[in-house]
């Protein structure tokens, strides 16, 4: 019944074992196997189809139950006609209904052309579960072959999208419909492989180089998210949570983690891991706008979403790309209460014509609306810089945060001394000597530095709740977790809802 020969020669495996390699040994039990094609078209006869070309069924991935559908290459390139794409919309239906993670495996040519309008209507009704599921439970899609025309869109609404290695193809538009349009040749990899999507589109979530490594990094996924919506849960993996009185532990090795440079870089992954249980940290769009880093973690068995500059690439510094990663991912972790803990150094947003052209406002937008309207507990520390309108947009106490620590590196200002002495002092030093102008110029910088760059100024309008040291950040993360398990909005504008700025 399978044809499993045609899918290895193409170097990739089909659709069941793909199913069996993900879930947990024999969990899997399939639903509608004996639906098929209904339409006589174009040499296509009613039946013809086994299982219309996708698997689907449920099963469990370490005891977490899934439900699961799996594109059949092998028949009829996997097309999606009418059938297929309910069968699609019923299983998403299903997971929504049973409250439980739901896992699509992409393999497909696109609309079955025979069926015309009847093959869109299928994609339509998966587009329509898809919203109707979005917040609710999460929803995964691994790209495991083609991805093309509308059917790039259900991914698209998922939460997180898998792309592989030399398998992967994902766009709207194919390189030979791009030929005939614009004349420009282009190979199908170098316009929607999983490196472009990864590194440059940042519509994949994870970058994996094989199947096998793929379906493991799914069940790492599966294994922290919550499997869905529940109002002021905390999903932890140890059952009962210690009090945060217990076993108390500081991490020396954060003391001195912050160079005394303030232009010196540091890596925020070594940051992050000094805070979060060992191992537990699982890192989203890893290879796309790497000047912000997000993902999921644990701090004593309670799952946690991380958003953090990194110093490392670009300075920290925010621009419309990493402001769309991080927004979007805050609404991830507000959708599913999750606590969000930001890890604040940023030198601010990215000048340049570029970005203003490419809408940095909208993009910055975003990222404090998103920051604004999540009712999640939201705890920031700010570990070094954060200076002008990007300090606000990092979760900052005038977003809500529940909790604004610093640490005694913390810089909290308008901008940097060397740029402000610029500007308050620039008309004075004008027509100095360059030996005075060097002279001056640093006594302002120092004076700003003193008045204005310490996080004591903004502990003492409120605007920081305490100045920690960086070995009890752990401890007391945890500590305001428990404290915020129970936390519910006081305040709340009565309207249909908002309008992000897209």
């Amino acid at each position: 019944m399978y044809n499993m020969e045609k899918q290895h020669k193409l170097g990739k495996f089909h659709a069941l074992e793909r199913i069996c390699m993900l879930l947990d040994e024999d969990s899997f039990r399939e639903i509608g196997s004996n639906i098929t094609n209904l339409e006589d078209a174009f040499n296509i006869k009613k039946g013809q189809f086994p299982y219309d070309g996708v698997i689907t069924g449920y099963g469990t991935i370490g005891g977490q139950k899934v439900v699961i559908y799996s594109e059949d290459f092998t028949v009829i390139g996997g097309t999606l006609g009418k059938q297929h794409g309910f069968k699609i919309a019923n299983a998403i239906k299903m997971a929504i209904e049973n409250r439980c993670p739901v896992i699509g495996i992409n393999d497909s040519g696109g609309a079955r052309i025979q069926e015309g309008v009847n093959a869109l209507a299928g994609y339509g009704e998966i587009f329509y579960y898809n919203t109707m599921a979005s917040g609710y439970i999460p929803q995964i899609s691994i790209i495991a072959g083609n991805c093309a025309g509308g059917a790039v869109y259900s991914p698209g609404i998922t939460d997180f999208i898998f792309v592989i290695d030399n398998i992967s193809q994902m766009f709207v538009t194919g390189p030979k419909v791009i030929k005939s349009v614009t004349n420009e040749d282009i190979t199908a990899d170098a316009l929607g492989g999983a490196n472009v999507h990864a590194t440059q589109s940042g519509v994949a979530h994870f970058h994996m180089p094989g199947e096998k490594e793929c379906f493991q990094k799914v069940r790492d996924l599966i294994s922290i998210l919550p499997p869905c919506y529940e109002d002021g849960y905390l999903h932890t993996n140890t059952g009962s949570l210690p009090s945060y009185t217990n076993n108390i532990k500081f991490n020396k090795d954060l003391t001195n983690i912050i160079p005394g440079q303030s232009n010196q870089s540091y890596d925020i992954l070594d940051v992050i891991r000094g805070i979060v249980d060992e191992d537990s940290f699982l890192e989203v769009q890893e290879e796309f706008a790497r000047n912000v880093v997000v993902g999921f973690a644990r701090i004593k068995g309670i799952a946690i979403g991380i958003i953090a500059d990194q110093p490392k690439f670009m300075a920290g510094v925010l621009d419309c790309d990493s402001s769309d990663k991080a927004a979007r991912f805050i609404r991830y972790c507000d959708a599913f209460n999750l606590p969000i803990l930001t890890l604040t150094d940023v030198p601010g947003f990215l000048p340049g014509k570029d970005q203003e052209y490419k809408g940095i406002i909208r993009h910055g937008a975003k990222l404090l609306y998103a920051y604004s309207e999540a009712t999640t507990i939201k705890i920031n520390v700010i570990l070094r810089k954060a200076y002008g309108g990007a300090y606000i947009a990092m979760s900052s106490k005038h977003l809500r945060a529940d909790f604004v620590y610093a640490w005694p590196t913390a810089e909290i200002a308008v901008m940097g001394a060397d740029g402000a002495a610029d500007i308050l002092y620039g008309k004075q030093m004008k027509d100095m000597a360059p030996e005075e102008k060097a002279a001056f110029r640093q006594e302002k910088i120092d004076e700003y530095n003193e008045k204005f760059m310490n996080p004591g100024i903004a502990a003492m309008h409120g605007y920081v709740d305490e100045i920690i040291k960086p070995e009890a950040t752990r401890e007391r993360i945890y500590g305001d977790i428990m404290m915020l398990s129970d936390k519910r909005a006081l305040d709340e504008v009565k309207k249909k809802h908002g309008n992000i700025p897209l």
